[in-house]
């Protein structure tokens, strides 16, 4: 005997432990048990191999512990990957749920009919707005591993990914969103105008930013927010752009005079060429605006601007015009652009002389 109890020889060893686990207990209550009666050395090794060849315990043994998360690879794109699902029925439908790996962009659609026939329909309609993609990712429904799916895949040279059976978390991006889409059905208080509210509620789930992006799914889609009814309260670009231009065009009209020319009538026009800075033009015809064609010579036609000209009397065979300090002469042969300096008295100026003008006050220190 060892501490009181029992040394069992090797022939009787196992014979011992048929009789501890007559019961099929588990090995934490042998192990328990047996080291109230006897003792052999590598006693807890064998009766942990005893217990795990049992076959009437491993047939009532308990599910495993989950293992470790092995999430997807992001693809590093969008419309690479897509994961569905059928979700329903609620309010007497079912859903065909699509959701973009990369964007988390979301599809739902009401179904009438969960045949692979309609769902290759739905399949072909994506495809045709945001094109083809490498990879389909589903459950194993009797739609998905369908001849008809199959050979609907294999023609446009998608990979078809099926999940393990009975493990929804496989495809748990589908799932996630299914329980999300479920959660939004639920505060439907009836069926009424359904696809009203399944568009009010994708809209607003793609507007808003993912948990795992940081991103909405329409940014890393399409490239762009989608408008909303909440965009109408922020001003819009060409509107303030539109008000700020007729502010500057309002303050500017207080400085500026509006000035227009007709047709044939005679003006001074503005040379950027060799010469004279203003030479003789009459007006051709209004182009735009504030744009005019003028003719100097009957072979010669510029364009200016009404800035570049100014109004001339064909009367006089001498024209004098004040322009910021510079006088216009013109006679009937050429223009001569002179400097009014001394000689201003046959010269009628733009603003008002003072008539009287006092001396200053000087300090007489």
């Amino acid at each position: 005997m060892c501490c009181m109890r029992v040394t069992v020889p090797p022939k009787l060893q196992l014979q011992v432990l048929e009789e501890l686990h007559s019961a099929h207990s588990g090995i934490v209550k042998m192990k328990e048990l047996a080291r109230s009666y006897f003792w052999w050395p590598k006693l807890d090794s064998h009766i942990e191999d005893l217990v795990k060849s049992c076959e009437e315990c491993q047939q009532i043994q308990k599910m495993p512990g989950p293992a470790p998360l092995h999430p997807w690879s992001s693809p590093d794109a969008p419309w690479k990957r897509l994961h569905i699902d059928f979700a329903g029925p609620f309010h007497g439908h079912m859903y065909l749920v699509v959701v973009d790996s990369h964007s988390k962009w979301p599809e739902v659609f009401i179904m009438k009919a969960t045949t692979a026939e309609k769902t290759n329909e739905i399949l072909r309609g994506l495809f045709c707005r945001y094109g083809l993609l490498l990879q389909i990712v589903s459950d194993n429904g009797p739609q998905f591993v369908s001849a008809e799916f199959k050979y609907f895949l294999e023609m446009n040279e998608v990979q078809h990914i099926l999940s393990a059976p009975y493990h929804p978390a496989t495809n748990g991006l589908a799932e996630r969103f299914v329980q999300t889409f479920k959660h939004a059905l639920r505060k439907l208080k009836s069926a009424d105008n359904l696809q009203q509210k399944l568009s009010a509620f994708l809209l607003t789930y793609r507007n808003t930013s993912h948990s795992t992006t940081s991103e909405s799914p329409a940014m890393l889609l399409l490239g762009r927010r989608l408008c909303s009814r909440l965009d109408l309260l922020k001003p819009k670009l060409a509107v303030t752009v539109q008000k700020r231009q007729h502010g500057q065009i309002s303050a500017r009209e207080g400085r500026r005079k509006q000035r227009s020319f007709s047709v044939n009538q005679p003006v001074y026009v503005r040379n950027y060429r060799e010469g004279s800075k203003w030479v003789t033009g009459s007006v051709v015809a209004k182009t735009g605006p504030v744009s005019y064609q003028v003719a100097i010579s009957p072979n010669m036609i510029w364009k200016r601007h009404v800035d570049q000209l100014v109004t001339r009397s064909p009367s006089d065979s001498v024209d004098v015009v004040h322009s910021r300090g510079v006088v216009l002469c013109s006679d009937d042969h050429h223009s001569v652009i002179s400097e009014s300096k001394d000689d201003t008295s046959d010269v009628q100026c733009r603003y008002p002389v003072r008539s009287d003008r006092k001396p200053p006050i000087r300090l007489d220190l």
